[in-house]
This record gives structure tokens, sequence and C-alpha cells, in this order.
């Protein structure tokens, strides 16, 4: 197939802030997790596949919950208004949990 280009898991991309290793960015309607740490602008390589534990704002996640990016305070949420939609929960996370598991993709 002549016009096949990458598999599309990890990208090339620019960090829209200093991110590190590990933590989510959006970047447009993309969503990735840095494989190192970038500084704002720099070249950094994102994953834009699998599980992840990901910082989550309060309250509690059910398995199989849609979970999205909120872009201002950095972290997953479960409120879909103004959030960008980023995957699913693996697994359930109470209200106090600093992480959520997260499946990346975009779910219907």
């Amino acid at each position: 197939m002549r016009n096949y280009v990458q598999s599309g898991e990890v990208l090339p991309l620019t960090a829209p802030y200093a991110v590190a290793a590990g933590a989510g960015f959006l970047v447009g309607s993309l969503f990735a997790v840095a494989v190192a740490a970038a500084a704002n602008g720099a070249a950094v390589q994102g994953r834009t596949v699998g599980v992840y534990d990901l910082t989550k704002a309060s309250g509690a996640v059910t398995q199989g919950a849609k979970l999205y990016w909120d872009n201002t305070a950095k972290n997953v949420t479960t409120t879909s208004s103004g959030n960008t939609l980023i995957g699913v929960a693996t697994q359930a996370a109470a209200s106090g949990d600093a992480t959520a598991r997260v499946k990346l993709g975009i779910v219907a």
C-alpha cells in the first residue's frame, strides 16, 4: 500500500505547554501522553493509544465511563461540557483517587 505513512501509535508533536513524561496533553483535538518531558513549544513524542493512569478531577469514575480532558485543569474528568473526549475508564476510581485508568481512543 503506497499511501501508508505510519501506525500513528506515537506521533511527533509540538508541546502546547510544558509537559512531564507520562502527562497528557492536547494539541487541537488530538490527545496524547508524553513519552518524555518537553518544554512549551518543543518537539515531543506523544502516544495516542494504550491504557494510562492519568491525573483526574475529584469525583468517582465508574468502569466503562467516557472520560474527557479538561485542558484548563490538565486532568481527566467525566464532565463532557467544554472538554475533549479522550477514552474510557478501564476500572472504577473513587472520588478521592488521584488518577483514573484510561484507555485512549474515541468512543461512540
